[in-house]
């Protein structure tokens, strides 16, 4: 009984925490953030193109805003099929980002006929015989048909 007692107090003494909790609660600054980032939103107004007819490059951008946070502007694309895509759109806090996009031009495929090689199809013999073996056979069932089947 005496070794049961030596033995939980021995345990009971390795068990408990070696080192004390920390007595700080951690680093808090004292002071106050020298700047106010509660800026109004300037009213902005730009443009921009871009037009290379050797690299078939056309397209432009343009966008207002009033500074309350109501944006509209469009933007064109010059389509490979010849088209020229155009999206307007307006974006504000209430109805969010609002596209209408339209398309105008026909489009244009340019014809070109189909690959037709100057030379003849090359002809392919083969070099040896086709194989000459008899088609596999496989015995028939040895269980007989089901003769139950649905019923309509």
């Amino acid at each position: 009984m005496k070794g049961f007692i030596l033995v939980a107090f021995i345990s009971a003494a390795c068990a408990a925490p070696q080192y004390p909790k920390p007595s700080y609660s951690g680093y808090k600054p004292d002071y106050k953030p020298s700047y106010k980032s509660d800026h109004a939103p300037m009213p902005y107004d730009f443009a921009w193109a871009v037009k290379d007819d050797y690299t078939y490059n056309d397209y432009n951008h343009q966008e207002t805003s009033d500074g309350n946070g109501y944006v509209k502007g469009s933007y064109q694309t010059l389509l490979p099929d010849g088209r020229v895509q155009t999206v307007t759109y307006t974006a504000d806090d209430y109805t969010g980002y609002v596209a209408d996009v339209q398309y105008s031009g026909e489009t244009k495929y340019d014809y070109k006929p189909a690959y037709k090689p100057s030379y003849p199809a090359p002809a392919y013999k083969p070099s040896y015989p086709a194989p000459a073996y008899k088609a596999p056979s496989y015995p028939a069932p040895a269980y007989r048909a089901p003769t139950y089947g649905p019923k309509y």
